[in-house]
């Protein structure tokens, strides 16, 4: 499955892919998880332990140790878990700083005892303070945090810069950025403009979608549309997404954050190609990191579930087949003109003398 792609970077599939079959409770939870690995998917995992376990988000020894022993008899294993910090013991009182950090240690200690490598949390929710606090246990667990950006969360955003700057303030290979490339889609998945046509949003703003997505005037559209209340009750959900979980960066706008970045969600809606909206992304992506040494996990996690019915097993296997070639391809361009660029940098040297 890795063929092409450098062996610094890890492939795996979330088990948030599977999120519909596991909320239908066919089958039991671990078995759909462990199945990803038996079924050839792919054999590292990112768990969702609030759909595996259900003693989250204090998961029991006994439950974690199930998983582990049954993941480790298809020869899986676990690459990040998603981890939760609610920061409120009511609707009204906030959790102290030593309260957050007691929700969010239980699950620290399932994550090592699972054999993750990290943790994830959303980009700037722990802080600093938790941070500080936290750091001695990632190290005494040997656990990676990592910070999730995506969606319209751009690195140089008002929002989202603070967050990164205190973590290359810390200088801490145990806390790290995760990058969603929700945030680098050139146009919107077509599967779900259709939902939205279907669902009754005007045509006209539709057809906008589809054709000036990364037109900052359309975004401004979108929110006119919410403001107005006149969003259809039956896709109110679905199109927040356009403020929310679908970005309009490049992958070159990465570049200045990639030595604090350990992971990434290979975030994808459909694998409906037109203009390369899947795989231009992946290219561009493979092609900056070709070029910069990284090493880390690069992870398939499926988003179309929310209006979409096909098999997480198929789409992701299709998924991953296809991001390996996008990534080699951008990897090999990069490689290559790193190669001309020395070439012509020798050759360059040899007239001089």
């Amino acid at each position: 499955m890795t063929t092409g792609i450098p062996q610094t970077w890890t492939l795996c599939a979330s088990a948030f892919n599977w999120t519909p079959d596991i909320t239908a409770a066919r089958r039991p939870a671990q078995d759909i998880v462990t199945g990803i690995v038996a079924d050839g998917v792919a054999d590292t995992v990112e768990l969702e332990p609030g759909l595996l376990w259900r003693s989250f988000p204090e998961p029991r020894d006994a439950e974690v140790d199930e998983f582990r022993d049954a993941l480790d008899q298809v020869g899986g294993r676990v690459s990040i878990v998603g981890a939760s910090l609610d920061d409120f013991l009511s609707a009204t009182q906030q959790r102290s700083t030593q309260e957050r950090l007691d929700f969010l240690v239980p699950q620290l200690q399932a994550a090592r005892r699972v054999g993750a490598a990290g943790v994830r949390l959303p980009i700037g929710q722990a802080g600093a303070e938790l941070l500080a606090l936290v750091q001695p246990l990632l190290h005494e667990l040997d656990l990676v945090l990592y910070e999730e950006i995506q969606g319209q969360q751009a690195p140089d955003s008002p929002a989202i810069a603070p967050a990164l700057e205190t973590i290359a303030g810390l200088a801490d290979d145990h806390v790290r950025v995760l990058v969603d490339i929700s945030m680098l889609m050139p146009a919107l998945p077509a599967s779900y403009l259709e939902e939205l046509r279907r669902g009754g949003v005007p045509g006209e703003l539709v057809t906008r979608l589809a054709d000036e997505w990364r037109n900052p005037a359309t975004l401004d559209a979108v929110k006119a549309l919410l403001q107005s209340g006149n969003v259809p009750p039956r896709v109110h959900t679905l199109f927040m997404n356009l403020v929310i979980r679908f970005g309009r960066s490049d992958a070159s706008d990465l570049r200045s954050i990639l030595p604090l970045v350990g992971g990434f969600h290979l975030k994808f809606w459909d694998l409906e190609d037109a203009d390369g909206r899947v795989s231009q992304p992946l290219r561009d992506l493979g092609g900056l990191l070709g070029g910069n040494g990284f090493a880390g996990t690069l992870t398939s996690e499926w988003g179309g579930h929310e209006w979409l019915q096909d098999d997480p097993t198929d789409i992701t296997r299709r998924h991953l087949a296809l991001a390996t070639t996008a990534l080699a391809a951008g990897a090999s361009g990069a490689r290559a003109s790193g190669a001309r660029a020395s070439g012509a940098g020798a050759l360059g040297k040899g007239a001089a003398a």
